[in-house]
């Protein structure tokens, strides 16, 4: 019997495009040999996953889920071929279904999400099933958790699935985790990242290469000017400025009042909750983005 490495299960798995776990117990069926082992899963009733395998997967959803402890959220993008599918129901079960393993398992990478199981099933086997039920290949292609134990995680779905955010903060008093007005402040928040798709939440967290790049175009756009240094440097800094204000989520205008900024909002309702909140980070997903 050859060993059944997990490099044998990947190769039958790209064959097939049934599942790790499938294609790991199709393997010892067939004592480790591949062909056999395509047998045995077309026997099983896979081989309608391996010939839908090789189709684009352009549509699906995206599915935000956050705990009901208000402290830790999934994001999952779930791609199939088809608009059709990817705004029918049972579809967005099935993609519900897998944030639910990501909050319970908190996987590592994708692989460790495929392999851990909610219900009594792998994930894997979930996407398996959703591909016989549906009829068209599926995909998972990404996910993201966050938690955040000294505050809270909120989300926001846009467009029925074609964007999903969640936004972690750090609250004065954790209670206020599950606090409507502050649920209400958080979905406008996740909200205006889906509608803004700032670069970071603050300024201090910009990508530092990201910074530099600007400078260096602020610096070149300041030095055609043909003024003195001094003031070229003043042009260059305040069109940075301008960059943080339009691209750093805390300092950008609100989307629902653009007269405030986020920071002035977050400070409103901080007010009037009696507590302090944070904005820590956040994580935007669009359907199909690389």
């Amino acid at each position: 019997m050859a060993e059944i490495t997990a490099a044998l299960v990947k190769e039958l798995r790209d064959m097939t495009g049934a599942g790790m776990m499938e294609c790991k117990k199709a393997l010892v069926e067939a004592e480790g040999e591949i062909e056999k082992a395509v047998d045995v899963l077309r026997t099983a009733g896979l081989a309608s996953v391996a010939k839908k395998a090789g189709r684009a997967t352009n549509e699906g959803t995206v599915m935000a889920l956050v705990a009901d402890c208000g402290m830790s959220g999934a994001l999952v993008e779930l791609n199939c071929e088809t608009d059709f599918v990817g705004m029918n129901e049972k579809f967005k079960a099935y993609a519900e279904k897998i944030a639910q393993a990501v909050l319970a398992n908190k996987p590592a990478d994708l692989d460790a999400l495929k392999a851990s199981e909610i219900d009594g099933e792998t994930v894997d086997a979930v996407v398996t099933d959703a591909i016989h039920t549906l009829g068209e290949n599926i995909q998972l292609s990404r996910f993201a958790y966050a938690t955040q134990p000294e505050g809270a995680v909120t989300s926001y779905i846009h467009g029925g699935g074609k964007i999903g955010v969640l936004v972690e903060f750090k609250l004065g008093d954790t209670s206020f985790a599950t606090n409507d007005e502050f649920k209400r402040y958080g979905r406008d928040i996740a909200m205006q990242v889906a509608a803004a798709n700032p670069v970071s939440a603050t300024r201090e967290s910009v990508d530092p290469a990201t910074v530099e790049h600007e400078m260096n175009i602020y610096k070149a756009q300041a030095a055609e000017s043909g003024k003195p240094e001094n003031i070229q440097e003043k042009i260059a800094t305040g069109r940075m400025e301008k960059f943080y204000k339009e691209n750093c989520l805390t300092e950008q205008p609100f989307v629902k009042d653009p007269d405030q900024s986020v920071t002035q909002y977050t400070a409103q309702v901080a007010k009037s909750l009696g507590t302090t909140i944070e904005i820590v980070d956040f994580k935007r997903f669009m359907l199909g983005e690389e």
